[in-house]
């Protein structure tokens, strides 16, 4: 049944549902949810409880002028009860933003953006990007809990302006007591060279397709760049001045380094692989391995990702065998599933 404006509709994959005020372009419409928020929503996951064509318009050619009454007050709008099933994992925040190209064949084309609510509260959100030196509010609204909304669609053009981007989120519960959460504005810098490689977009538990998730919340924290604030700089600065004095210097801070990003796939480290073959490819594949880790040898602490991909797991099988053999000293485990899916092992330097 196509959808109209002023039909009641039901959420297929969220709960709740609302009545359709107007239709948009590329099949999105807009629902005003009981709450009296209205909030963007594919067509294709709508399902129309109510439609006006249903309803029944008698033709009156001669109508009777109705008596005059006394007037009556006007009854308040029912509010449809949203049941929330909360679970023992949903009292902390985890949110998330997620990318997934319209068409998976024409990468760099067009996208879809999605927030994801896993837990328990309902969250007030605005979503921003940066211009300049101000923000741009690119979508707010009401998210109700364990649930994905749909916030827009863009295209190539519009792929730049998203290098940065912030969350700010409120998070709280309707008619129940629950734990105080702060306020959270999570602040990001994306690697937009990501939108044009297949391998980021990878299996996850939000969509049937794959997609581009990037961690805003995790457990109550909100993920954040690395900032080293000029205090800092200047406090070591003074502690080098003063390291020949007699006198016993303050321990110096800790400065937690950015993870690395080394994406061994054949066709990010050659434009031409002709002539190569398999054993070739995974020979090089890993003397870059080696050479990476020879680099950061001395950064104790430092992480470092080496992006694989699943595959036949041939490469990953012959890191892992390196670093049980010949690095017994370093630490190693599957990177971040949120960003990397299956594909990729994270190695720390000691």
């Amino acid at each position: 049944m196509q959808i109209k404006t002023g039909d009641t509709v039901r959420f297929l994959n969220n709960v709740g549902g609302g009545i359709v005020r107007s239709i948009l372009k590329n099949g999105h419409v807009m629902v005003e949810t009981s709450d009296g928020f209205e909030i963007p929503s594919l067509a294709r996951e709508l399902v129309v409880v109510d439609s006006l064509d249903s309803q029944t318009r008698p033709l009156r050619p001669h109508p009777t002028p109705p008596p005059v009454q006394a007037p009556q007050p006007k009854p308040e709008p029912s509010k449809e009860t949203i049941k929330i099933i909360e679970t023992s994992e949903g009292e902390i925040l985890n949110v998330s933003l997620a990318f997934l190209p319209l068409e998976a064949k024409k990468l760099g084309e067009a996208y879809e953006t999605y927030l994801i609510n896993e837990s328990n509260y309902f969250l007030y959100i605005n979503y921003m990007s940066r211009l300049n030196n101000t923000w741009v509010s690119r979508y707010d609204g009401l998210m109700e809990p364990h649930v994905k909304v749909f916030v827009e669609e863009f295209a190539r053009e519009e792929i730049n302006a998203l290098e940065r981007i912030c969350v700010q989120i409120i998070a709280f519960k309707k008619n129940k007591p629950y734990m105080f959460k702060d306020a959270i504005s999570a602040e990001l810098r994306i690697d937009l060279s990501k939108f044009y490689k297949l391998h980021y977009f990878t299996e996850n538990d939000y969509f049937d397709d794959n997609a581009l998730i990037c961690p805003l919340v995790r457990a109550d924290r909100p993920e954040r760049e690395l900032v080293i604030r000029p205090d800092d700089i200047r406090e070591a600065m003074q502690q080098k001045s003063n390291s020949n004095s007699p006198q016993q210097s303050k321990p110096r801070k800790k400065i937690e380094e950015p993870i690395v990003e080394i994406d061994l796939h054949i066709n990010q480290l050659l434009d031409n692989t002709n002539g190569m073959n398999n054993a070739d490819i995974l020979n090089y594949q890993l003397k870059i391995f080696h050479k990476v880790l020879a680099e950061y040898a001395g950064q104790q602490g430092r992480k470092i990702v080496f992006i694989h991909g699943k595959g036949e797991g041939v490469l990953r099988s012959s890191i892992e065998k390196e670093l049980r053999h010949k690095y017994k000293h370093l630490a190693f485990q599957d990177a971040s599933f949120r960003e990397y899916g299956f594909g990729a092992t994270m190695v720390t330097i000691k």
